[in-house]
């Protein structure tokens, strides 16, 4: 793939950008759902908007946007269009795996690919392993400083749009210590399955990776076991976009719902002369703007944490930073899929009509909220309040 060099935006205009794409991508985001309609086109005008370049460092020429504005444009997405937000979302942590482990020449090369409109899809769950943690792809030496990766992964998001992955790979060893290779997506050996058929977020790309004797030159491969050697937000700050996510599909359901019910016949019950005035539903409608309220500002308090921790990574700044996110994370996902059920409630039989489509913001809160559960989280959030346990570090808290 080859692209224009694409605009990079100031830190201070990230946000209004990311609010113009999305008001033009909520119009179709509909129609891409129920026919599932890849969005080539929408990630191209993202691209061409500058908003995979955002946490590129100054020193490279990039704005090294704050988390805080990189969660409010990820939230501002997904409140058009969940499936199309998730596509930015590997290229991001991956991007700071590289600002975390790359060096200096490896930095300067693929954040220049960025800057030029070069994506990144990851290629790291796999099916067949005990857990996701465990990876059977591996990268073996061969000559003078190369590898070659074999492998397969699935929940590739993003991989049909991609100019490269980002292979998440085991190294030989009795120490199993991971690396990332990053892999032109058309490189020999590679070969991406458009086969992804969950019930929501359909248009992400999240299908398989097959890898067979892909060659990787040594330049290529970045150290990613080291990452969790050391305080990190590497973890929080992948976590705290899937909850940016949450959020953006429970505003978009609550939003919805208040639209429908502008159109919803009252109950009969309720002597009202609209759906609005009935008392009952009225509490419900507060009740529901209560909980995405509530999880909208636990959002904006752990990107706070996690960008505070991305400055300066102590122990106590990442452990507060991942329990923020935690916390941040659970709540964005029962407000999601609290909301986008609510929404038929409030809106009525109508709203059950598959022409409108609009079981699409339950099927996609269901979906997403499904990437890791929130019950260990929970367990983290008990063991810090009750006796200060620093949560663990890997890349999923």
């Amino acid at each position: 793939m080859t692209h224009e060099e694409d605009a990079v935006p100031h830190e201070e205009d990230a946000v209004q950008i990311a609010a113009r794409f999305a008001a033009g991508l909520a119009r179709g985001a509909a129609e891409r759902d129920r026919d599932r309609i890849l969005p080539h086109a929408e990630v191209g005008r993202m691209s061409a908007a500058g908003l995979f370049s955002l946490t590129v460092p100054r020193r490279f020429g990039g704005p090294d946007v704050g988390v805080p504005s990189l969660v409010e444009v990820f939230r501002l997405i997904a409140q058009a269009d969940p499936s199309i937000a998730q596509i930015p979302h590997s290229h991001y942590v991956f991007l700071e795996a590289l600002r975390l482990q790359g060096t200096e020449a490896q930095q300067r090369r693929f954040f220049r690919e960025v800057l030029a409109g070069r994506r990144l899809a990851n290629a790291q769950s796999e099916r067949g392993s005990r857990t996701i943690a465990e990876d059977t792809t591996t990268l073996t030496p061969v000559g003078a400083g190369g590898y070659v990766l074999d492998g397969e992964k699935f929940y590739a998001t993003g991989s049909l749009f991609a100019d490269w992955l980002a292979v998440r790979a085991v190294l030989p060893g009795a120490e199993r210590a991971k690396a990332v290779a990053f892999v032109p997506a058309n490189a020999p050996g590679v070969t991406i399955v458009d086969d992804w058929d969950g019930l929501g977020q359909r248009t992400t790309g999240s299908g398989t990776v097959r890898l067979a004797g892909v060659a990787v030159p040594a330049d290529a491969v970045v150290p990613y076991t080291p990452i969790f050697a050391r305080p990190t937000s590497y973890g929080a700050f992948a976590q705290v976009l899937h909850a940016a996510l949450d959020a953006g599909i429970a505003r978009a359901a609550l939003d919805v719902a208040v639209e429908h019910v502008k159109r919803a016949r009252p109950w009969f019950e309720s002597g009202a002369d609209r759906a609005a005035g009935d008392p009952l539903l009225v509490q419900q409608a507060g009740e529901a703007e209560i909980t995405v309220r509530a999880a909208e500002a636990l959002l904006r308090e752990a990107a706070h944490a996690v960008d505070v921790a991305r400055t300066d990574p102590t122990e106590d700044s990442t452990a507060h930073a991942s329990v923020a996110t935690a916390v941040a994370k659970v709540a964005t996902a029962r407000a999601a899929v609290d909301a986008s059920s609510a929404l038929f409630e409030l809106a009525g039989t109508r709203s059950a009509l598959d022409a409108l489509n609009l079981s699409r913001f339950w099927r996609d809160a269901r979906t997403h909220t499904l990437h890791d559960p929130g019950r260990w989280k929970v367990q983290h959030i008990g063991r810090w309040l009750l006796d200060r346990t620093p949560p663990p570090r890997h890349g999923l808290l």
